[in-house]
């Protein structure tokens, strides 16, 4: 993984001494609130309903040991003990104190890590494909790629003032396990007719209040040609997109009200301008990035030991059935740890469990460990010998449920337990729905079933793109929840489709428990999965198992 140099050191170290000197003179008065307010977004400290909240880059979700027992300590040192991984594969601490936030930040230097740019209108945090190095079906790595963006977009003077927040994607399989369909920039990676490698490059993807798919912009953009087409993407949206309307200002509304070949005529004609500048220097500057990304040295071991305990542990078997992915090396697997036990909050770690996955990164996982945008954690390279160690590890803490991609591996956004933005609270449904789905014992049965929960139409939790989305909503003073059915975060990206009316608080669950039972008397084999299923029937027999005679009495009335 990527390193550090010098330069990368001590811009860090100048920001945090900067910052430091910016919350002194928030804390002595001298900066006014509305005055501190775009200093602290530019280094990811936001102030939410309770406390401010700092957001940690894991730039495309791959971190070592010794960063996750950083992350711990942090949490136990200045926080209540845990952290937040999110859908952009950061972590957040949602109780810092203002005084100690600087402190914080001096503590991610040390291990090469910091906030910046993981907020304000600026390029994001870049992410990628978690099973990134290790999936079978991957073309090529695509965090090299990454941490060149990662490097060109800090700090870039052009674009540190956008319309709005612009996020790039990357995943390097046919898979698509970044959701690139829903980025402002998306770019897959591909091999054109001639066997070299390239992107093809999707842009105006977005969900929030106004959900569009990502256009492909062009088929195949050359690795030589990667940062000259991206900057200028930025530069061609940065000149003519909406500053008049912030819920206008993405690059999605600009694409929607240029069309895209008038977009693309913009971006290629600054390509063109753009594309001599770069000399050379961002391949030589890629090449030495590539070194950090060189393989580990795979063991060559007998599997012996997965192959007994699978064959006589029906719970080990279940967790490997689930939570193992293939892998590129003979005799490895990708172990997907899950942060979704039922009952407890998506995506939340305690201090003790980021050391036991740092612990296990160390002793079985060639020091490798990733965030998934789904909100779990992922040790990219295990020997299946060591498979059922692992699991008796994780199994100790809580950290074993064989639940990766069923219907209780749900994406929730922190809504309004935490969030200023939210309208609705979302972990409280998400908790609830897993445990109802324990309750039943039927999730193993249902299959693959993605669950994403919004509290807001800000949609952190990519509701638009879940198989089963939800979305809180405000109204009149309570909560309502809608559904959409049909989404698809995948190389088949898809907005999925409001089902009607919303449901109050208490009838969400029951709900949610009705739509995946209708799925088990529709489906057409236990191999169709729910998404199949909806999509071979279409919205009306869910429909009538959401609002039964409900609908019929308004389709007579509309009749």
């Amino acid at each position: 993984m990527y390193r550090y140099d010098e330069f990368d050191a001590a811009f860090v170290r100048n920001r945090v001494a900067q910052f430091r000197n910016q919350v002194d003179r928030r804390l002595d008065g001298s900066l006014t609130e509305d005055e501190f307010k775009p200093l602290r977004l530019m280094n990811g400290l936001y102030l939410q309903l309770h406390a401010y909240m700092l957001r940690v880059a894991i730039p495309y979700g791959t971190l070592d040991s010794a960063k996750m027992r950083q992350l711990a300590y942090i949490a136990e040192r200045w926080d209540k003990g845990y952290g937040h991984f999110t859908t952009r594969q950061n972590i957040q601490y949602n109780w810092p104190k203002l005084p100690d936030i600087a402190d914080m930040l001096e503590a991610l230097a040390d291990v090469g890590m910091h906030a910046i740019q993981t907020s304000g209108n600026t390029v994001r945090n870049v992410t990628a494909d978690h099973f990134a190095g290790a999936a079978e079906d991957e073309i090529a790595d695509p965090r090299p790629y990454a941490e060149l963006l990662r490097q060109w977009s800090t700090d870039h003077p052009e674009f540190q003032f956008l319309g709005r927040k612009f996020k790039i994607a990357i995943t390097g399989s046919d898979n698509d396990r970044a959701v690139t369909g829903a980025h402002d920039i998306g770019l897959r990676i591909v091999r054109n007719d001639a066997g070299e490698i390239g992107f093809t490059v999707l842009v105006g993807g977005g969900l929030g209040r106004t959900p569009m798919v990502g256009k492909v912009i062009r088929e195949f953009v050359s690795v030589g040609d990667l940062l000259p087409y991206v900057e200028a993407i930025l530069s061609a949206y940065n000149s003519y997109g909406r500053r008049d309307n912030k819920y206008k200002a993405r690059i999605k509304i600009t694409v929607h009200e240029e069309g895209l070949d008038t977009f693309r005529d913009k971006v290629e004609e600054r390509f063109a301008e753009i594309r001599p500048q770069f000399t050379g220097v961002d391949q030589e500057v890629l090449s030495a990035i590539e070194t950090h990304f060189a393989s580990p040295k795979w063991r060559d071991a007998p599997v012996d030991a997965f192959d007994a305990t699978y064959g006589t542990d029906p719970v080990f078997r279940s967790w490997a059935d689930t939570n193992l992915s293939a892998h590129r090396a003979p005799g490895y697997a990708i172990v997907s740890i899950s942060l979704k036990a039922h009952g407890a909050t998506p995506g939340d770690a305690s201090a003790d469990q980021m050391r036991v996955m740092a612990d296990l990164a160390e002793r079985f996982g060639h020091d490798e460990l990733r965030i998934s945008h789904e909100q779990n954690v992922i040790l990219p390279h295990v020997h299946k010998s060591d498979l059922p160690l692992v699991h008796t590890i994780l199994k100790a803490h809580g950290l074993a449920t064989a639940n990766i991609g069923l219907a209780s591996d749900i994406i929730a956004c922190p809504g309004m337990d935490y969030c200023a933005l939210a309208t609705a609270r979302s972990i409280p449904v998400a908790q609830d729905i897993a445990t109802r789905l324990d309750a039943l014992k039927i999730e193993h049965e249902v299959g693959a079933l993605k669950i994403k929960i919004s509290g807001c139409i800000n949609a952190c939790g990519h509701h638009h793109v879940g198989h089963i989305g939800i979305l809180g909503l405000d109204r009149a003073g309570v909560e309502n929840y809608q559904i959409t059915l049909g989404g698809d975060g995948t190389e088949t990206t898809e907005i999925g489709t409001r089902t009607g009316p919303g449901f109050a608080y208490d009838e969400i669950v029951p709900a949610v428990e009705r739509i995946i039972l209708a799925y088990l008397d529709l489906r057409d084999s236990e191999d169709e999965t729910f998404l199949e299923a909806y999509r071979r029937v279409g919205m009306a027999p869910f429909k009538n198992a959401l609002y039964g005679d409900s609908l019929k009495g308004s389709q007579a009335r509309a009749a």
